[in-house]
């Protein structure tokens, strides 16, 4: 089966600042496409946005 091709395609991932949303958001900006996450807390959205710009492939 081919893989299908997300890059550029843009993501809303809630519950992307820990556990299993954080996996999620990470894989999809590993695949090239753009991440919107939601976190609960200012700390959580600094979190992940930095985890997110860390990914290999990340804009």
């Amino acid at each position: 089966m081919s893989e299908v091709k997300f890059a550029g395609q843009v993501a809303l991932v809630t519950g992307a600042s820990r556990g299993i949303g954080a996996a999620i958001a990470a894989e999809l900006v590993s695949r090239g496409l753009i991440v919107i996450g939601t976190a609960t807390s200012d700390e959580g959205a600094s979190k992940i946005s930095a985890s997110l710009k860390a990914v290999p492939g990340a804009v």
